[in-house]
């Protein structure tokens, strides 16, 4: 884990955002001593959010399944 002061940590943004992003976290300490720490949000994908397929068949031909479905 790295820690930099308030003023590299401004400096170099960019480059304590990646390191926070590799490591999981990194430290900025500024004048006074107190510290805080800089953790990567987790961003989790929707339960929606599913791959396509190929598939040879019609939005017509779709909508007729889903129509005799819910006439069952």
């Amino acid at each position: 884990m790295q820690i930099y002061t308030y003023s590299e940590a401004r400096q170099k943004l960019a480059i304590v955002l990646d390191q926070a992003e590799t490591s999981g976290k990194v430290l900025i300490r500024r004048k006074d001593g107190r510290t805080f720490a800089l953790i990567p949000e987790n961003i989790s994908d929707s339960p929606l959010d599913i791959p396509t397929i190929k598939a040879k068949i019609s939005t017509k031909e779709i909508v007729d399944m889903i129509r005799e479905g819910r006439e069952r």
